[in-house]
């Protein structure tokens, strides 16, 4: 296990560095390696310190002079995303996406030695942008703000910087002021600050206030509508109209024919005072009413004699309709001759039906029950029918549903088993290497320590597209020796689809690491060289397990991986494992 502090590097160290990042980038961006791809993954970063920075990019002031390898040759700013070209010089990835959209395909060349850029040699500069991201600045604000921040903390240190020039966030107000004196302005001398309506308490704009006093606040008193002497709240105007004695009224006899009308106060002495002319008015409507229900109890035993002689005629009908309904069972050449008569007595029913309804209207309530119960009986019959039909649909959705049913357990299973291999192919790595990202670290490491799962496996991986299945395995509590107090780590041999085209045993040298991810690069490694004897070595022959996983049961002390003293193996509860098979001297098929 090794370990660097590169709080100083050299000159030939940073060459190194980016050579190296040169090397990954290209390996691991074989499918996607144009400048398209790169922007894309750049502008999937929203947290980035650099997309808060294009406004300020020229008018950065650093504590040291600027290099001149760190200033854009297009826009001439601080580099801002660094993109490298295959001739050395690093753009802006905003400026050279501008170069590439506004020259043809074919013409466009770099400002500095007129090199042609190829989109798909281009790169990002990691080493680069860690440099100008550690260059110290001065507050935008300076001279009033004397402080000195690196460049990709200065974003963060304007949202508190008390210098910063802040919009009012009153609606209406379009003050800006400092950070500094922006409270003082809200609270005190905004003119559309918020200010509680003395009356009824409630929030309003300062500007509008006086308004809201005047017009709609529900709490102050308004002289009365209607010209009486009291002050009402605004909010009791439609309670003080029920009693206002100068609001006009009719008098409380006006259906019984009395025709005065006034104030509520001269009405109500006129029914005080004039209780005997109100009085005689009750009497004649009594009068009329009682006579009007003289006439219609006459009017309703009229109709019930006409209803009993209508009920016997009824009667007499069907007892002339039953022997014809007898005889029409027996002979079929009679129906047609019978059922022109049943037409005729028909219309007659109807009619006298019509008759019989208008009849016992009259009579009560008794009639209409009977009526009700029949209508009643009808609307039973058409539910039941209803009923039948309805099972028997549900009968034949039911068998429908139980057949889609099973069609659609087949497709799933088919689709889970599709989504399961092509998840493991977008996956899978083919140049011997594995960046394994573990989030949830703290919730599965105490899943472990209750003793589910045993462990947690990577997705496979190659060393060549013809090479040997791999695959990581970790025990985030430990296993055996290290068990609760390490991370054990460890490397497993599987089978493939060309094992018997491939020399064994297995003889490359392979190097686990946890990747320190505070960008210091104090990454935590160890390596193996394959025992030649061992069975874990051989070709493989458990094709759901593979062969007895080779490691590191104590690779590193749980409590230096939580609290690291120069690096961050853990952070934002995700950890990253790194598998690095040796190529040297395996020949590809």
């Amino acid at each position: 296990m090794f370990s660097r502090d590169f709080t100083d590097i050299s000159e030939t160290e940073v060459v190194l560095c980016r050579l190296m990042a040169t090397a990954d980038t290209k390996l691991g961006g074989s499918e996607e390696s144009s400048l398209d791809s790169v922007r894309r993954s750049e502008e999937s970063k929203l947290s980035s310190w650099e997309s808060e920075l294009p406004s300020l990019q020229h008018s950065l002031k650093f504590v040291l002079e600027l290099k001149e390898e760190f200033v854009c040759p297009i826009c001439r700013g601080v580099v801002l995303n660094p993109q490298q070209n295959s001739c050395g010089h690093i753009f802006c990835l905003l400026c050279l996406q501008r170069l590439l959209e506004s020259s043809s395909p074919s013409s466009p060349v770099c400002p500095v030695d007129a090199a042609v850029i190829t989109p798909s040699e281009v790169f990002q500069d990691n080493c680069c942008k860690r440099e100008i991201a550690c260059l110290d600045v001065f507050c935008t604000n300076s001279p009033e703000c004397t402080s000195v921040v690196t460049l990709r903390h200065l974003q963060e240190h304007l949202r508190s910087c008390q210098f910063e020039t802040l919009q009012c966030c009153n609606p209406g107000c379009r003050a800006a002021l400092q950070r500094r004196e922006l409270q003082e302005h809200l609270s005190l001398t905004c003119p559309h600050r918020l200010e509680p309506c003395t009356h009824c308490q409630q929030p309003q704009r300062l500007s509008l206030l006086q308004d809201h006093v005047q017009s709609s606040c529900p709490q102050v008193e308004v002289d009365c509508p209607y010209s009486c002497s009291l002050k009402v709240p605004r909010h009791m105007l439609t309670e003080h109209r029920d009693s206002c004695p100068e609001l006009h009224v009719d008098c409380s006899y006006q259906r019984l024919g009395c025709s005065v009308q006034g104030k509520r106060g001269r009405v109500k002495l006129h029914e005080d005072s004039a209780v005997s002319h109100h009085m005689l008015l009750v009497l004649r409507s009594n009068t009329h009413l009682e006579q009007q229900v003289e006439v219609l109890q006459e009017t309703a035993l009229l109709r019930q004699n006409e209803l009993q002689t209508d009920s016997l005629l009824l009667a007499g009908l069907q007892k002339q309709i039953r022997p014809l309904l007898q005889h029409n069972s027996s002979q079929e050449h009679i129906v047609s001759a019978a059922q022109r008569t049943l037409s005729r007595q028909e219309d007659v029913l109807s009619t006298l039906q019509l008759d019989v309804q208008q009849i016992s209207r009259g009579l009560g309530s008794g009639l209409q029950e009977l009526e009700d119960l029949r209508k009643s009986l009808d609307a039973v019959i058409q539910e039941v029918s209803a009923a039948e039909a309805l099972r028997e649909h549900l009968g034949t959705l039911e068998e429908n549903m139980k057949r889609h049913s099973g069609l659609l357990d087949i497709h799933a299973t088919q689709l889970r088993t599709h989504r399961e291999h092509l998840q493991e192919l977008e996956a899978t790595s083919n140049d011997g290497k594995l960046i394994w990202k573990i989030e949830d670290f703290r919730n599965k490491r105490e899943s472990e320590v209750k003793g589910h799962p045993p462990c947690l496996s990577s997705v496979p991986f190659h060393t060549g597209p013809c090479g040997y299945k791999m695959a990581s395995k970790v025990y985030l509590n430990g296993d055996g020796e290290g068990r609760g107090t390490h991370l054990s780590l460890y490397v497993v041999l599987m089978v493939g689809d060309f094992d018997a085209l491939l020399p064994w045993p297995f003889r490359q040298t392979v190097a686990l690491s946890v990747l320190d991810q505070s960008g210091a690069g104090n990454h935590q490694s160890l390596s193996f060289k394959p025992d030649l004897t061992s069975k874990s070595f051989q070709r493989p022959t458990d094709e759901m397990a593979g062969n007895v996983a080779v490691g590191f049961s104590c690779f590193i002390p749980l409590i230096k991986l939580e609290k690291p003293q120069n690096a961050a193996y853990v952070n934002e509860d995700t950890m990253f494992v790194k598998v690095k098979v040796d190529m040297a001297g395996l020949e590809q098929l």
